[in-house]
């Protein structure tokens, strides 16, 4: 795929240019979202990352196409866990609902600008280090067994990570509008709005550990993995208001993530195979033998896995609320 440095630059800068209009046109003043704004926006940045991608296929062919749609849904997917834990993070700092499109809005340039930079690093290491696979597909194995059997009933508000920061920073009791620092009493403190960002700003640090492996393993090309994490990522404040309801009934979502991590790991250790150097592993040759997981089979394997968690945790919730109400 030959992306010149002039997409580079007018793909940045339409990026950026997305994230200042929400910000003036959505954030800037104070409020609470509407289900109709949010249903309506989120509609049409799923609809501009589908049509995206469509482009892609016709410009630079579908299996490139193919690529860049199994890391949006991947992303997309990751990105809807990370709303759960933002949930969490707004409800420990009890952070009002007309704030929370400002925290929103700056954790997910935080998550963009973080990501960029992984993007950069994880495809500076592909061209020169083909063993990285390996080290990738080995960490979304373990991340998938975390996110399977890990505890995801954590405060991230009163986490080790926020002790830490609340004990070398003055911090207020009350919110000041969506200030992030206040002057009291001649003292500047820092207010609970700038812990939030804080706090989301280092979880968008964890989530990006596993994210940037996850899309590589589904394409080298780095202009995708930006790209389908841009899109990721846009709309992604609209769709917070949109779901939050359904975010606690998605209780399968952490299984069916478990399983596309899985899934990608497999994959990047049998690329690794594939591809293999290490002179300790066949002898440094390529283990030709091992299959390349073709990009259509982990669309739908991807697509089905949303899928089926999805209706799952639904139709578990459904029923243990018919239980709970005698219906």
């Amino acid at each position: 795929m030959n992306v010149t440095p002039l997409v580079w630059i007018i793909t940045i800068a339409v990026t950026i240019a997305f994230f200042v209009y929400e910000f003036f046109a959505h954030v800037r003043k104070p409020h609470e979202p509407t289900i109709g704004e949010s249903a309506r926006w989120s509609a049409f940045y799923i609809g501009l990352a589908l049509l995206f991608g469509v482009g892609i296929g016709v410009v630079s062919g579908w299996t490139y196409g193919g690529e860049y749609f199994a890391g949006y849904l991947t992303e997309k997917a990751l990105s809807i866990d990370n709303l759960f834990v933002f949930l969490l993070v707004m409800t420990g700092f009890a952070v009002p609902k007309a704030y929370q499109q400002k925290v929103l809005m700056i954790g997910i340039v935080i998550a963009l600008v973080l990501r960029g930079g992984f993007i950069a690093i994880g495809a500076t290491l592909i061209e020169n280090l083909s063993w990285v696979f390996y080290i990738f597909g080995a960490l979304l194995l373990f991340l998938a067994w975390k996110q399977a059997f890990g505890n995801h009933e954590s405060d991230p508000a009163n986490g080790a990570f926020m002790r830490f920061v609340r004990r070398h920073l003055p911090v207020t009791d009350d919110y000041h509008g969506d200030r992030l620092t206040v002057r009291l009493d001649g003292k500047r403190f820092v207010t609970p709005m700038l812990l939030t960002i804080i706090a989301i700003g280092f979880i968008d640090l964890i989530f990006a550990v596993d994210s940037i492996p996850a899309i590589y393993g589904l394409t080298n090309e780095a202009y995708i993995v930006f790209t389908a994490n841009a899109f990721a990522l846009m709309g992604l404040r609209q769709l917070f208001f949109l779901i939050g309801g359904l975010l606690e009934r998605l209780v399968y979502l952490a299984q069916g993530l478990a399983v596309i991590l899985a899934f990608i790991g497999v994959k990047l250790v049998f690329h690794a195979l594939h591809v293999n150097e290490l002179p300790f592993i066949n002898g440094g040759h390529h283990v030709e033998w091992i299959p390349e997981i073709p990009i259509w089979f982990s669309l739908l394997f991807i697509a089905a896995t949303i899928a089926v968690a999805t209706v799952a945790s639904l139709v578990k919730t459904r029923g243990d609320r018919a239980v709970t109400t005698g219906h």
